[in-house]
């Protein structure tokens, strides 16, 4: 009973949170540029989550990864496709791991 209560104070306690500002904020008309910021935080979330991870793959030896990141940051930014990105990035990272014998 005890683990019962706990998993709904729980789902209370992260679902208002939430569900408040969704409210609230869609009634508002929000300014463009405050739009325009509120678009990239997805993308910093995710930059901050992925980021250090992709840097510390292979222990003692970040220079794929960054590779790959900026690649991925340049191709990216002219062509604006999320599966060639990928692939670029990947090619990158390999490319530095086989030009360096690791």
């Amino acid at each position: 009973m005890n683990v019962i209560l706990l998993i709904i104070g729980m789902m209370v306690v992260t679902f208002f949170p939430r569900y408040l500002p969704f409210v609230t904020i869609s009634k508002w008309k929000l300014p463009n540029f405050v739009k325009k910021f509120l678009r990239f935080i997805p993308y910093a979330a995710l930059g901050t989550l992925i980021l250090p991870g992709a840097v510390m793959a292979i222990p003692g030896f970040p220079w794929a990864a960054i590779a790959g990141i900026i690649a991925a940051i340049l191709f990216s930014w002219f062509r604006k496709e999320i599966i060639l990105t990928v692939i670029v990035s990947i090619f990158a990272a390999y490319l530095v791991l086989y030009l360096s014998g690791y």
